[in-house]
């Protein structure tokens, strides 16, 4: 490169500079500037790299100089995000099931750009993530992108969905036919991302794993279903609906004992009305899908839950106990 064509660039590498090797731990003196500006070819006098400093100011990057014994030290005081923060957000991409593998070292490559070496050290961090497993959906990314932007533009979507074999394969559903539904909502629900879309054909709500999903593509049809959304609560839904999987809606009566209240308050919101028993127990109304898995997470809670009411979900809950009794006989 001919010599003096970095020279118009002066600015920049003084910015890049500070960005990337000060914090308020490492600091740099007027004599570490002109250096690295010779290594680029750069030629610079005291007065003007002051000049510089200012103008870095005024473009609002916070840069401070101090005195220290008989030198003048120069670094980037603030950012835009504080490295507490930016480790909050590596340990979300880590512990994220949804973002595979290679995409959670690109975004978190991309964050450590956001302070000075010294400090992106601190975002080289291991988090161990019980029962930790990831996506190995590379799409998932942008399937979230296509389908905020399809909410965005009022339109329908369409896409393949798919779901495991027992050899760890990919295997579409319906044999590959295309599903069509208006999108509404994204939810992140148990590690994972759930589109919440209306079903034309069927004429209801249903959820989808983002994750499972393929070739998603926008239809030129403004989306249906407005009016089953008007007074949808998310929230709500993604209580009655246990590990997302659907089940027939029922208003259920249990009885609780009493040490695990942060259980039921966790599970169902505040907002439930505690009714005591007995002085070890306490009832609750809770409106649910009844599945399995509403089953699966009573069968953990063991005997410091009962249903009482309504009579079929007690009656399935002895059916299933007598079922897995059977597996044991």
């Amino acid at each position: 490169m001919p010599k003096g064509t970095n020279q118009k660039l002066k600015l920049i590498y003084i910015i890049k500079y500070l960005m990337e090797n000060t914090d308020e731990n490492h600091k740099v003196t007027m004599a570490d500037i002109l250096r690295y500006l010779e290594g680029y070819e750069i030629s610079a006098e005291r007065k003007s790299i002051y000049a510089d400093i200012e103008a870095i100011r005024d473009l609002g990057i916070d840069v401070v100089g101090e005195k220290t014994g008989r030198d003048f030290y120069y670094y980037v005081v603030s950012r835009d995000f504080e490295v507490a923060e930016l480790k909050l957000l590596v340990d979300a991409i880590q512990s994220s099931k949804f973002i595979t593998e290679k995409k959670s070292t690109e975004l978190i490559k991309k964050l450590q750009g956001l302070v000075s070496v010294h400090e992106a050290k601190q975002l080289q961090r291991q988090l161990y993530v019980s029962g930790g497993t990831k996506a190995v959906n590379e799409n998932i990314y942008y399937n979230i992108d296509a389908l905020h932007n399809a909410i965005g533009t009022n339109q329908k979507i369409q896409f393949q969905y798919f779901q495991w074999n027992v050899k760890k394969e990919m295997e579409l559903r319906r044999n590959g036919e295309f599903y069509e539904v208006s999108p509404w909502a994204l939810l992140w629900e148990d590690e994972n991302y759930y589109l919440i879309a209306f079903d034309s054909v069927h004429q209801e709500i249903r959820h989808y794993r983002v994750d499972k999903m393929l070739k998603i593509s926008l239809v030129s049809e403004n989306r249906e279903g407005k009016e089953y959304f008007e007074k949808f609560n998310l929230a709500e839904y993604s209580k009655k609906n246990f590990g997302m999987f659907a089940g027939e809606e029922e208003m259920v009566k249990l009885e609780v004992h009493n040490r695990l209240i942060g259980v039921i308050l966790d599970r169902f919101g505040t907002d439930v009305m505690i009714i005591p028993a007995d002085a070890e127990h306490f009832r609750v109304n809770v409106k649910v899908s009844v599945s399995n898995q509403f089953y699966g997470w009573l069968f953990g809670l063991g005997s410091d839950v009962k249903i009482l009411a309504p009579e079929n979900v007690v009656k399935r809950m002895k059916e299933e106990l007598g079922n897995i009794n059977k597996l044991y006989l």
